[in-house]
């Protein structure tokens, strides 16, 4: 449910403002003044702001003014009695969505309404996209195995020697692969990603190399490969151990001779590319299997990087998961969440055979289940669900959830989200503003979920 704001010194005119928006199920709050409603913008998040441009006290001008000083996003849509093309302008350049006179007209209103908070969802869900899509987190911690790859990355970054990272599934691979084009003299270039393992043995080369048309049954038109598009750039072959032998012998020439050819082309390309390899194979024992070319893993491995797994950075844990509860709270749009020491104390003793990825995904579940300051006992109770069942305290029994049921993390959250929300509300009887303070979300936000989940009362 969107929160608005109307600010006007007319009575009349705040009275049937919220007749209006609060019939079309819109939580509504007014003040009468440009003063008081600065102070509402600043304490409260509002979806919304209704401002009336001829006040006592207060210019409605000046309060869009430092109303978008303190919350730049939000939308403002201003009203007048006194409305000319130019006060429409001049609202419109200091950054009002829109302009109505008054008398407003009832459709006009409503419809100005609905597009100004579709551009604040918008605005809001594009910072959060990209964000997610361009920024490159840092790598954290402050273990002597990391500092050790810190300083790696600074001093091999800026060559283009090529590297080989190993590692655990989890423990970061990609990040640090990320970074080594990121500190490099490349960076204007693309990074371009390759999961060898993801890709079928029959179309990896077509991947890697592109093909021409018609040089197979669904070529239908030219397809330019990774090579060619990395150009300038970072090629990045992530779990290379799982690539087929004639694929191999391929990345084997393009390194010798910086040359491609597209699968059923005869042109040989030229391609300035630094490769970045990935692996959680040893792929000495690969070699001696048969699976592996020794002469492409002498070709790649110029400079090893090895990322230890969680379990072996475990004083690492509590900066991870204070930097993951802030950037999880942040995307959910909620405050961050408080954790004690003896959550961290109890984290650090869970064995991490999924690593940095398990530990985002248990700091994801416990903001999800847990009051305002997660505690060793929702760690206990909540970080690992296989674990859950018969209290050891002497307490009653764990609720006990069939996880077959779930086909995947996205299913159990939901469910998760759903029972603990439930929970709550009929704890407080179903006092939607006590249960949004008591779990520390926005009133709107807790709405949106209600509906979302079709929660009603007495179920």
């Amino acid at each position: 449910m969107a929160k608005i704001l109307i600010i006007d010194d007319e009575r009349a005119i705040r009275s049937t403002l919220r007749e209006i928006l609060e019939y079309e199920d819109y939580e509504v709050e007014d003040v009468d003044n440009g003063t008081d409603g600065l102070e509402l913008i600043e304490h409260n998040n509002y979806d919304l702001v209704l401002c009336d441009i001829k006040m006592n006290r207060m210019d409605g001008m000046e309060v869009l003014s430092e109303g978008l000083a303190i919350k730049p996003d939000l939308p403002f849509i201003m009203i007048s009695g006194h409305g000319t093309v130019e006060t429409a302008v001049e609202a419109s350049k200091k950054g009002a969505f829109d302009f109505i006179s008054k008398p407003p007209d009832l459709n006009r209103l409503l419809i100005t309404v609905r597009n100004a908070l579709d551009r604040g969802n918008l605005v809001s869900e594009a910072k959060v996209l990209k964000r997610k899509v361009s920024k490159v987190r840092a790598i954290l911690g402050n273990s002597q195995p990391i500092q050790k790859i810190k300083e790696t990355i600074e001093r091999v970054a800026p060559t283009d020697a090529r590297v080989l990272i190993t590692g655990a599934n989890g423990s970061g691979k990609e990040l640090v692969a990320r970074w080594l084009h990121e500190k490099s003299n490349r960076s204007s270039a693309p990074l371009i990603e390759v999961n060898c393992a993801a890709i079928p043995s029959e179309l990896i080369e077509s991947e890697l190399f592109g093909h021409e048309k018609g040089s197979f049954t669904s070529a239908v038109k030219q397809r330019i490969g990774k090579f060619e598009s990395a150009h300038g750039g970072t090629l990045f072959l992530d779990e290379i151990g799982d690539m087929s032998h004639s694929a191999q012998a391929k990345v084997l020439r393009a390194l010798q001779e910086s040359k491609i050819t597209r699968v059923g082309g005869e042109r040989e390309i030229e391609v300035d590319v630094r490769v970045v390899a990935a692996t959680n194979k040893d792929l000495l024992k690969e070699i001696e299997a048969g699976n592996f070319r020794m002469d492409l893993y002498h070709r790649l491995s110029v400079i090893l990087i090895h990322v230890p797994p969680l379990s072996e950075r475990r004083d690492d844990i509590g900066l991870l998961t204070q930097n993951f509860i802030e950037e999880i709270c942040n995307d959910y749009g909620m405050p961050p969440k408080k954790i004690s020491e003896a959550a961290i104390d109890e984290l650090k003793k869970l064995p991490w055979t999924g690593n940095i990825r398990e530990l985002r995904n248990m700091v994801e579940r416990l903001i999800i289940l847990s009051d305002k300051i997660i505690t060793d006992n929702d760690v206990r109770s909540f970080a690992n669900p296989s674990a859950i069942g018969p209290s050891t305290n002497g307490g009653s029994a764990a609720p006990q959830t069939d996880f077959d049921q779930f086909a995947n993390f996205q299913e159990y959250k939901d469910y998760a989200e759903r029972e603990y929300i439930k929970f709550k509300l009929e704890k407080n009887n179903w006092n939607v503003s006590k249960t949004a303070d008591d779990i520390d979300i926005q009133r709107s936000h807790l709405y949106s979920k209600i509906e979302k989940f079709g929660l009603k009362r007495g179920e």
